[in-house]
């Protein structure tokens, strides 16, 4: 009579069990992709070349989860320290008083997004609070492209009228891209009766940072 230990099915339990805790890993396990173990270079690169494409999508706004499916706030981030730190009058004396104009201008950016995100949730909204921080941060891309054109054109040709009325119908066109890109990107997470609830201080928190860019350039 064979002895319980060695019993087939409590041999397969056992080789099972060991598989799972300290075993060779599986095909799928070894084919995993771990971030931990890729050099920082290469995470680094990754990462930008995610913000890119978000970009791309912000430019180009067809697919409209584009932006919702994997979120990030790098992108925003970095539109919102380029408008804070150009926004900034360069003509102070005090370099406080400059630091100041950075933080409120950040504070401004940060702020006008969270309140219109916090709106859209109190309408029913069914995206997540950082989604709609994230399509309405890559959104803020339109109005900088708008700003570099200004300061571009700053450069080349005195001040007049003309330049005052071209420079006026680019940041007109960076806010309305703007607009458009968000309202693609949140306009399908808000109940259709309350869409221009929804929308409503979107184009107050755009107007808000079009108008300090026309007033910059």
């Amino acid at each position: 009579m064979e002895s319980p230990d060695s019993l087939p099915y409590q041999k397969t339990d056992e080789t099972s069990l060991e598989g799972e805790i300290g075993g060779s890993p599986t095909h799928t396990e070894s084919s995993e992709y771990h971030t931990l173990d890729e050099p920082v270079k290469d995470t680094i690169l990754r990462d930008l070349k995610a913000v890119g494409v978000k970009f791309y999508h912000v430019l180009y706004p067809k697919q409209k989860k584009a932006l919702l499916k994997d979120w990030d706030l790098w992108g925003p981030l970095i539109l919102c320290v380029f408008l804070a730190s150009t926004l900034q009058n360069e003509s102070s004396d005090n370099l406080n008083d400059g630091g100041l104009q950075f933080a409120e201008i950040f504070f401004i950016v940060w702020f006008g997004a969270v309140v219109v995100t916090v709106n859209s949730k109190l309408l029913g909204g069914n995206i997540s609070f950082f989604q709609s921080v994230c399509v309405l941060g890559y959104c803020l891309l339109a109005p900088s492209i708008a700003l570099l054109v200004c300061l571009f054109l700053d450069l080349i040709f005195s001040y007049s009228l003309f330049l005052f009325i071209v420079k006026f119908l680019i940041v007109t066109a960076g806010f309305v891209w703007a607009i458009i890109g968000a309202t693609v990107f949140l306009g399908d997470s808000q109940l259709p009766k309350r869409k221009a609830l929804a929308v409503y201080p979107i184009f107050l928190f755009y107007f808000v940072v079009s108008w300090m860019v026309l007033s910059k350039s």
